[in-house]
C-alpha cells in the first residue's frame, strides 16, 4: 500500500522530484525551489509559444504534477504568443522566473531542455524543436 493512500499520486509526486532534482544536478543550482522555478518558468515560455494542439501533444509525455506545472495558468485562446528570438526567449523565461534568476540563464535553460530531451520522446522533441526560431533551437544541446 502507498503511503497516500493512491499509487499514481505517490508515483506523480515521486516524478515530479526526479524531475526537480534532475533540471537542478544539470544546472549546479543546489536549491530545489529554484530548480522547481526555473522548470515552470522554461515549461511556460516553451508552452506560451506552442499552438494548443502541440501544447496538448507535449503535456500528454509529462508526469501528471509536471503536467499540472506545464498547464498552470494557462489560456488557450491567447497562444500561441510570438517569441521571435532566442532574446524574447530568454526574457521571458527571467519574467516568469521572478527575482534572482540563475547567473547563466542561457546555460539555465540548456539545463532543462536537456532534461526534456532525456525524459520526452525523440518524435515530440523534433516537434517542439521545428516549432521554434532558429536562435531558440540554439538553447537545446545537440
Amino acid at each position: 500500500m502507498s503511503a497516500l493512500g493512491l499509487k499514481i499520486i505517490d508515483e506523480s509526486v515521486q516524478q515530479a522530484n526526479i524531475w526537480i532534482n534532475e533540471v537542478d544536478y544539470r544546472v549546479g543550482l543546489v536549491n530545489k525551489q529554484r530548480a522547481y522555478r526555473l522548470l515552470r518558468a522554461v515549461l511556460h515560455a516553451l508552452r506560451d509559444q506552442l499552438t494548443p494542439d502541440t501544447a496538448a501533444h507535449l503535456s500528454a509525455q509529462l508526469p501528471i504534477f509536471v503536467r499540472g506545472i506545464f498547464y498552470e495558468g494557462y489560456n488557450p485562446s491567447s497562444m500561441p504568443v510570438a517569441i521571435r528570438d532566442k532574446d524574447d526567449f530568454i526574457a521571458r523565461v527571467v519574467a516568469i522566473f521572478g527575482p534572482e534568476p540563475p547567473e547563466d540563464i542561457s546555460g539555465a535553460i540548456g539545463g532543462v531542455f536537456d532534461v526534456l530531451d532525456a525524459r520526452l520522446s525523440a518524435g515530440e522533441m523534433a516537434q517542439l524543436r521545428g516549432q521554434m526560431a532558429r536562435d531558440i533551437r540554439a538553447l537545446f544541446a545537440d
